[in-house]
């Protein structure tokens, strides 16, 4: 499992020309189920950007959590971040969760942060959505949990 975190001023969700859901300061995540994934590994996850300290405090320093600075997250599931391109020119999604058990994963990840007071928003499973973003800093992360 693997997720890429962008630490955003605001970030929104289109899909069929229509504003599907928006956020202001927060986080974009990117979530990405492998076959084999766990919910044990999307609770550390949820636990790990939870509290991952990203936003400057009254110094400049990067010390302050998403929950201290009531943030927002849009959670977005991005089966491409499971794609292998080592080998060849097309990507290779052989590795990703099969779709039924990949949205299982995402919507109990998506519940899992919403139980850390974190308000959430989403887009929709396996939709063609358009992301709009404003990276703030850039800050951008790549978190991948740990295997058994």
């Amino acid at each position: 499992m693997k997720v890429v975190l962008q630490r955003v001023k605001n970030a929104s969700v289109t899909i069929d020309n229509e504003l599907f859901s928006s956020i202001t300061q927060g986080y974009l995540i990117l979530f990405g189920a492998e076959k084999g994934d766990t919910k044990e590994q999307a609770d550390w996850i949820c636990n790990k950007i939870s509290n991952l300290r990203c936003f400057a405090d009254e110094n400049g320093k990067m010390n302050l959590s998403i929950k201290d600075v009531s943030g927002e997250m849009l959670i977005v599931s991005q089966f491409t971040l499971c794609g292998d391109v080592k080998k060849g020119t097309r990507p290779s999604f052989d590795n990703a969760m099969n779709p039924s058990e990949a949205n299982e994963l995402y919507e109990y990840f998506v519940s899992k942060v919403k139980e850390q007071n974190i308000q959430v928003k989403t887009g929709v499973f396996a939709a063609h959505m358009e992301i709009s973003l404003l990276n703030d800093g850039p800050v951008t992360f790549t978190i991948e949990a740990p295997k058994k």
